[in-house]
Formats: structure tokens, sequence, C-alpha cells
């Protein structure tokens, strides 16, 4: 793994009874960092600790049972190498295998593991799920006022309303053996959507880079915290703040050790529209426009856009 300084992040208190303080704290974070850790989030470790079971578990299986819950409709199973999510990148592919699971209103849509196989698979990711959305909207409450809005703006304007929330299961190997080339476990990348709730085994790996448009790049190691999620804003809120929340670049290196971890990306409803916020815009600093989700500047003109279309973009992963 290269040798990189420690981000120093902001910690957050998600119970904390001073909202207009947690709110500041927030905001510098987002605009310095986009990144920060959460704690108090009401997930309990013991949760926790059984959804990290039930990982190991699944990526202990053979291959063929798990090649039978192959993604479809971006729920199921990825195996090792079938992403890369740095274009520019000449590698095979990331040095991971992954299982997706979409909004629980949409179970029909969601593969599971046969309670042969796992029976406690289903119920303990489900739990996980709800626990860990009840704290993503509490957060985003907390944002708004970070964004000099009502706390419940957000909610007013539909964009929890059957949010289209995605959680990955990640397993990371150990061994990578002989290749010449550089071998990522998840390559440069910024998430697409609006924020990203991460919590790892407690390997390290997790790198962020600030200055996303900077070369060479500067990567900064994240340190793990028991207890706390790694929050990161995404591409759409970067967006929706009119860029000044910051989107950024981060990666995950391999350490020789297997590591294993749970990203819940927090994703509005899917007809929700979004637009530069009026609090984030000002004279000095008009509505942006950005084409695509790689933040490529084609028009300051404000142009609301329908969330569907982001989500033909390929889900981020931590």
């Amino acid at each position: 793994m290269a040798e990189a300084e420690a981000a120093k992040l902001p910690i957050i208190d998600l119970c904390s009874s001073d909202s207009i303080s947690t709110a500041n704290s927030i905001r510098q974070a987002c605009v310095d960092y986009g990144f920060f850790y959460l704690v108090n989030h009401g997930v309990e470790e013991e949760l926790l600790a059984r959804v990290f079971e039930e990982s190991r578990k699944f990526f202990s299986l053979p291959l063929a049972a798990k090649m039978n819950l192959l993604r479809k409709e971006n729920r199921g199973y990825a195996p090792f190498y079938a992403e890369n999510l740095d274009p520019s990148s000449r590698s095979k592919g990331d040095s991971k295998e992954s299982f997706h699971i979409g909004p629980l209103e949409k179970s029909c849509l969601n593969q599971w593991p046969s309670q042969e196989l796992l029976p406690s698979w289903r119920p303990t990711m489900e739990s996980y799920y709800c626990k860990v959305l009840s704290a993503g909207k509490r957060l985003i409450s907390l944002i708004a006022l970070a964004l000099n809005l009502d706390k419940d703006y957000f909610e007013k304007i539909g964009a929890l309303d059957k949010p289209e929330s995605f959680l990955r299961v990640l397993h990371y190997p150990g061994e990578l053996g002989n290749s010449e080339e550089e071998i990522f476990g998840a390559s440069a990348h910024s998430d697409y959507g609006m924020i990203t709730l991460l919590v790892t085994d407690g390997v390290p790996g997790l790198q962020v880079c600030r200055e996303k448009f900077n070369e060479p790049r500067t990567w900064e190691n994240v340190i793990h915290r028991n207890g706390a999620f790694i929050v990161n804003i995404g591409d759409m809120m970067e967006r929706w703040t009119n860029c000044l929340f910051r989107s950024t670049l981060h990666r995950v290196m391999p350490t020789g050790q297997e590591r294993y971890s749970l990203a819940f990306f927090l994703e509005p409803h899917a007809e929700c529209i979004v637009q530069c916020l009026e609090s984030c815009c000002s004279e000095s600093s008009p509505p942006r426009w950005f084409g695509n989700h790689f933040c490529s500047t084609l028009s300051r003109a404000v142009v609301p856009y329908n969330i569907n279309y982001l989500l033909r973009f390929a889900v981020g992963i931590t």
C-alpha cells in the first residue's frame, strides 16, 4: 500500500443535542473534505457483528453457488474483476466481489441466498438496511440545516419518499497473486448519489484525494474508528449544492489482508427533481449544470433532471 498521511476527518455526533452546532460542523466537513465520521448513529454493534458474519459466510460459498445469484437489475452477486470504477485505468478490473441489495419495497427484484444455505442472511441484511436508512434520514435532516434549509426540506420535496437506496456488501481478498499491473481493491472514483454510509471490519485500505482534478494526486489514508460510520458526499449532492459540498475521489488499496465492508448508498426517490439549491447560489457563485456524473461543466444554466437519468450510471463502490 502506498505511503500516505492520515486524513484528519471530523467526527459528527448524530445524537448531539445542539443541532445547529452539529449542522455547522457537517457543513465545514463537506466543504473541506466531503468525508466525515458519524458516531452515535443508532446501529448496534451486535447487529454490525452479525452482518459481517453473514457476509463472511456468503463470500466463503463455492463460486458456483454465488454465480447462481449473478447480478440482475443491479441486485445480486458481482464476482472478482467484474467492475473497473476508473475508466482511465488499464487494470483488468477491481479486486473485489460484492453483493447488491436494493430498496426493500421492491423486494421482488432483490435476490437472496436460499434459506438452506444461509438461513439468517436475508433477515439480517434487511434489519441492517432499515437501521442504516433510518440513520441516513436523520443525517439528511442535519445536512439540510447545514445548507441553510428547513430541517425537513428533503422530505418536503419528496426526496425521501421511497428512496432508491442500495446496500453493497463487499469482500476484498488478502492474497492477489503475482501480477505486473497495479491492482486496486476499488479503483479511484467518486460515488454518484446523495451520501454514502460506510462501515468496515477495521482492515485499512481506504484512501481519499481531496483535489480530484489535480495531478499528481495526493492520497490520504482513512483511519478506522470503532463503531463509526464513514460518510461521504456523492456527485448528486455536489450538484445539488452547486459544488459547495465536494464529492471526493476515493479508492481502496490492497494491504495483503482480507477486508470486508458495507456501503449504503442513500439516494432520493426516482422521480425527485435535482437542481442547484437557491441557498447555494449567489451573484458570485451562479448555478452550474453538470451534464454527467463525472462533473464536466457544460453550462451555467440551471437544467433540472430526473434521478432516473443518473441511475443509469454504475453505482460507486467503497
